[in-house]
């Protein structure tokens, strides 16, 4: 993310850097890009499902480092993607490499992408929570905000995304991968290196005011000249990404304003027609105003509570009560991007390409999500096809309950729990016996083997209520040590620590080899708690949140003939057992009249359409019933 090499470029010429000791100060964190750098540089699992204990813990030691040195974190989130989506292309591109990257791994192979587990995504918001660390949430993307909030604050920024050196911020950029925070307990203070743009003009000789017309002649998320079919010529070391961004900053010298800059590279792009010239100075301008710092909203909802007002263009398409569990980040991004937009970009799964997406079996579970949000209307969803970025139009749901509910008054009517039930296809009678914080995994999971494809073995919901259920003996924590843990962090530790006795009875020293379709089938199950979780949130959590290496071990173990019994101790075998009859009551009920109706629609999207640069070429049938009726205007 951010400008194309420029990175590469700063560390190549480290004299930009300057090196400090820094304690005792605010700092303003880019929240979606430090989830990610914490996960990836520390090798956590990415084939099997995601570590969560093992994040949970890395964030942990994160924040108490930083607390330690007296440092203040203020960990600010992306929101949705704006009206215009302008970033739509890059993310379609990135999302093609990553289908390429999780199909090689999971074949075990060596791949540059990184692929976020799904239940990490959110795991990285509920650990802050959980540790009182302030998080808000942004209506759009964090970048302009974050930089806005560092500048009133008179604090830096932690990023690694190279946007920020753009931005004129007095008190810099800490670059993530040179904040060491790691070794703060012993020093009293986190050793980490500082970038400020006035440092880096003065080396290269341009006025800050030039640095935005830089970005956008260098490429960025927003700009990119080759999309507009032009290219700068600079000479001999055009090849070269580093000698190119060097020639270019050469060329910006004496320089005053940012637009004399992009005048001037318009000669440099070869014969252009004028209208040609005009299309490009305006791109190249709007992706300009990105570098622009607003007034910031953000700091009197960290001082005094006081909720940010959401953009002009969505006071017609919002309910105001979204606003404050949104910023907070107590509802998924996607709720905007489907009012806004009427897109959805799946997220991408290690996942072989011989089968299909694992987003499939929880679409029923978001197409009522898009019947709450829109009425009647179609949502477009970006998903995979063997190894091709497809997109769909899916159909939105309102049957049952949810017909009796609007998006103005969502958070306060009383059909809540009905509405969350039937989107699962599951009667609440089940839930007997069943303790209220686990009832709704305990639904997911019956919605996962009612509608996976194929139809999960014995052994994989062993293995998963297994997991559920299976208490701590050797720490002494159990699903009930809320003060300490999220029930859904509870879990995952339960699911690791299950793993680890079912190796220690088999005197196992390595786990078994990835099973593709034992991953394809918890995948499901990953992406059916995902979308009911956000189902769940936007539906005001009428049922208790839920807080791996997933289960492939357990699944090894039972089919080789192990009793799910043996694992477990007595009251634990009470529980398992107890879960394992709501599952099998589900599952025996049959298809009522409601669910009938859901698995008729589940797989009505209108058409899949391979992505290529923007255009779609059709793909596959079209089912039959797919007229939809008039758009519900908002």
């Amino acid at each position: 993310m951010g400008i194309q090499g420029l990175t590469s470029f700063i560390e190549a010429n480290s004299q930009i850097y300057r090196d400090v000791q820094f304690r005792d100060s605010r700092l303003v964190v880019d929240g979606s890009n430090l989830s990610c750098h914490l996960y990836y540089t520390e090798g956590l699992d990415q084939t099997y499902g995601g570590d969560c204990a093992g994040y949970a813990d890395l964030i942990e030691r994160f924040i108490k480092a930083l607390r330690g040195c007296g440092i203040q974190p203020y960990v600010v989130l992306d929101g949705g993607s704006d009206h215009t989506d302008k970033k739509l292309e890059t993310k379609k591109k990135r999302d093609k490499a990553l289908i390429q990257a999780a199909h090689e791994k999971s074949l075990g192979r060596q791949t540059w992408g990184d692929i976020m587990p799904l239940m990490c995504i959110s795991l990285f918001r509920r650990t802050l929570f959980r540790l009182k660390v302030p998080v808000v949430q942004c209506f759009l993307e964090a970048d302009q905000e974050v930089a806005a909030l560092a500048s009133e604050w008179q604090c830096p920024v932690l990023s690694k995304d190279s946007d920020f050196y753009i931005f004129d911020l007095p008190a810099g950029v800490l670059p993530i991968p040179h904040f060491q925070w790691e070794v703060a307990a012993q020093r009293g203070f986190v050793p980490c290196k500082i970038y400020t743009a006035s440092s880096f003009c003065s080396i290269y000789n341009i006025q800050p005011r030039v640095l935005s017309a830089f970005a956008v002649l260098a490429g960025n998320d927003y700009v990119k000249l080759e999309d507009m079919g032009v290219s700068l010529h600079l000479g001999a070391h055009e090849k070269t990404r580093p000698a190119n961004l060097g020639e270019l900053l050469r060329r910006l010298r004496g320089f005053q304003e940012p637009q004399e800059a992009l005048k001037a590279a318009l000669r440099l792009m070869g014969e252009m027609s004028r209208q040609k010239k005009a299309e490009v100075l305006k791109s190249l301008s709007a992706g300009m105003e990105e570098y622009q710092l607003p007034p910031s909203a953000l700091g009197r909802f960290f001082t005094d509570g006081t909720v940010p007002p959401l953009p002009p263009e969505d006071r017609a398409l919002v309910s105001d009560w979204v606003r404050l569990p949104f910023t907070k980040g107590r509802l998924d991004k996607v709720i905007l991007n489907v009012l806004r937009l009427r897109r959805v970009r799946l997220p991408v799964m290690v996942e072989h390409k011989s089968l299909p997406s694992s987003h499939l079996t929880s679409r029923p579970i978001r197409q009522v999500m898009y019947g709450l949000l829109l009425g009647d209307e179609e949502v477009e969803e970006y998903d995979r096809k063997g190894l091709q970025l497809t997109r769909c139009m899916v159909r939105s749901v309102c049957r049952g309950a949810a017909r009796q509910l609007s998006l103005d008054s969502l958070d306060k009517l009383s059909q809540r729990v009905r509405v969350l039930m039937e989107a699962l296809e599951v009667e609440p009678s089940c839930f007997q016996g069943v303790e209220p914080h686990l009832r709704l995994l305990v639904a997911v999971t019956c919605c996962w083997m009612q509608n996976a494809s194929p139809p999960p073995h014995q052994h994989l919901l062993q293995a998963l209520l297994l997991g559920l259920v299976t208490t701590h003996t050797s720490t002494g924590r159990t699903h009930t040590d809320t003060h300490t843990h999220t029930p859904l962090y509870s879990m995952w530790m339960n699911c690791c620590d299950v793993c680890v006795v079912a190796l220690q009875v088999e005197n196992r020293n390595a786990p078994p080899s990835l099973d593709q379709n034992v991953a394809h089938a918890f995948n499901q199950w990953h992406s059916c708690v995902m979308f009911s979780m956000q189902l769940n949130q936007l539906l005001g959590e009428p049922l208790p949140e839920p807080e791996g290496r997933l289960f492939h071990q357990l699944v090894h173990s039972l089919r080789e003939g192990k009793q799910p019994e043996r694992l477990l101790t007595s009251s634990s075998l009470k529980l398992y057992r107890t879960l394992l009859a709501a599952v099998e009551q589900a599952r025996h009920q049959g298809t009522s009249a409601s669910a009938t109706e859901e698995a008729a629609t589940a797989d009505q999207g209108r058409g899949w359409e391979l992505v290529t640069h923007g255009k779609g070429k059709k793909r596959g049938h079209q089912p039959k019933n797919s007229e939809l009726g008039r758009r519900k205007k908002r």
